[in-house]
């Protein structure tokens, strides 16, 4: 009998989660300190959590963390497709990607911040600075690793070419875009963290940073805790999408 891969999948987190928990627990007692508490403190400190609003924050982080994916994939996608089918507009912006690429994006968070101002922009700004030269790449070399001999059968049936491009170049680039967004989510979240410390009194990161200052640690934890379920949830959608749109790998 052939095992269901959902249950499957279900039972490897649950049984990760409780691992994870194990190791926290038994650091927590060999520590025995209050900058370290159990898991048990740290959920039982919930509603404290409530209280203070922690859903608002975890909306607005979540806003812009969509918001500055959504802009990078998009854009990185269409661009990425473009460059990997005509050569002369991979010449022209190839040379630019290799020489903004190796900048480090967290340096130019105070460029970002003078011409964008502290709110949401210069936040997703930041986002898409971070995950769009990934995408872009990831869909470019997908695209021109194509075998040529795959669009000359197309072309011997007569196929048109949004046909060639439904049934050979999407599907490549998909596996790409899907890839490119599981390993940068984290990095997003990462620096969308890192930006919330500054210029703004709503987001987990000024949150967590927030509950740090104040030695209040069971708060701290547990909105690392909600900011981790939210990467965790958002790396589910990613792969129910790769699930809904590529068929043709559903086993």
């Amino acid at each position: 009998m052939k095992k269901n891969p959902f249950i499957q999948r279900f039972v490897g987190l649950v049984f990760a989660a409780l691992v994870l928990h194990l190791v926290w627990y038994i650091a927590s007692i060999m520590l025995n300190q209050s900058m370290l508490p159990t898991p048990q403190v740290v959920y039982a400190n919930f509603p404290k959590l409530i209280e203070k609003n922690i859903e608002w924050h975890f909306l607005v982080s979540l806003g812009r963390v969509l918001a500055g994916m959504s802009i990078a994939l998009l854009i990185g996608f269409v661009l990425g497709l473009l460059m990997g089918s005509f050569k002369t507009l991979n010449k022209l912006f190839d040379p630019i990607l290799y020489l903004t690429y190796p900048i480090p994006k967290m340096a130019m968070l105070p460029i970002v911040m003078l011409l964008f101002g502290l709110g949401d922009t210069s936040k997703i700004i930041m986002i898409v600075l971070i995950v769009f030269p990934q995408v872009v790449l990831a869909v470019r070399d997908a695209v021109r690793t194509i075998p040529s001999h795959y669009y000359d059968i197309y072309q011997s049936i007569r196929a048109s070419k949004w046909q060639q491009f439904h049934h050979i170049t999407l599907p490549a680039s998909m596996y790409a875009i899907l890839s490119t967004s599981r390993v940068s989510l984290g990095t997003a979240i990462s620096i969308l963290f890192f930006t919330e410390n500054y210029g703004t009194e709503y987001g987990m990161g000024y949150y967590i940073m927030d509950a740090w200052m104040r030695l209040d640690y069971p708060s701290m934890y547990g909105a690392i805790l909600l900011l981790s379920l939210m990467g965790f949830v958002l790396f589910l959608l990613i792969d129910f999408i790769g699930w809904a749109t590529m068929k043709w790998e559903r086993v």
